[in-house]
């Protein structure tokens, strides 16, 4: 037996969404990246499997939810702490991967429960879902294609989205997520 329950569209059903309706959901991506990685519990639930097929929006609130959450990995980062294995307290960045498939991914299990800080699901869903690296069903471009001309002019959002995907500082992708976040949370009213 299999229950199944419909929670709302899949998330590459918003890839020609207007550009409004993409930043909001570009910038719930961030915030679930961010949720999933910082959190009062000190654990950290790092996304294996990041696709526009493992998100779906809520139908009456356009909240973006996880749906598909069968390649997570836990790291308690108390237990982390405590038994202090080699570089546990060294950023770790994850390392990009440019393998013009769709769903690319590159990172090592053990690394991910090692560290306290990871930069691995700013990573995902920067180079899977938003970043012109993003290739999904034949598109490429990622969530925040074809920017509004005053944005793609001032150039701010693609150089974040980038060093996000792909940093060329020492963790400059932490850096730029943040920085992302804030970003995309102005440009979709969504200011904390």
């Amino acid at each position: 037996m299999v229950a199944v329950n419909y929670v709302g569209e899949e998330l590459w059903s918003y890839f020609s969404a207007p550009w409004e309706k993409r930043v909001d959901l570009a910038w719930q991506l961030m915030e679930i990246a961010e949720q999933l990685t910082n959190n009062d519990f000190d654990f950290a639930l790092y996304l294996l499997d990041v696709s526009f097929d493992n998100f779906a929006v809520g139908p009456r609130d356009g909240k973006v939810i996880i749906v598909d959450a069968e390649n997570v990995l836990v790291a308690d980062k108390r237990l982390i702490k405590q038994n202090k294995p080699e570089n546990w307290d060294v950023w770790y960045e994850s390392k990009f991967d440019d393998c013009d498939k769709e769903a690319c991914l590159s990172f090592s299990k053990e690394t991910l429960c090692t560290r306290v800080t990871v930069d691995h699901n700013y990573y995902a869903i920067c180079q899977n879902l938003l970043s012109r690296h993003a290739t999904w069903r034949g598109t490429s471009g990622g969530l925040l294609h074809d920017p509004p001309a005053e944005i793609a002019k001032d150039g701010r959002l693609e150089a974040l989205l980038d060093e996000c995907a792909n940093p060329k500082k020492r963790y400059g992708r932490f850096q730029a997520a943040k920085e992302l976040r804030e970003y995309l949370g102005r440009l979709s009213n969504n200011v904390r």
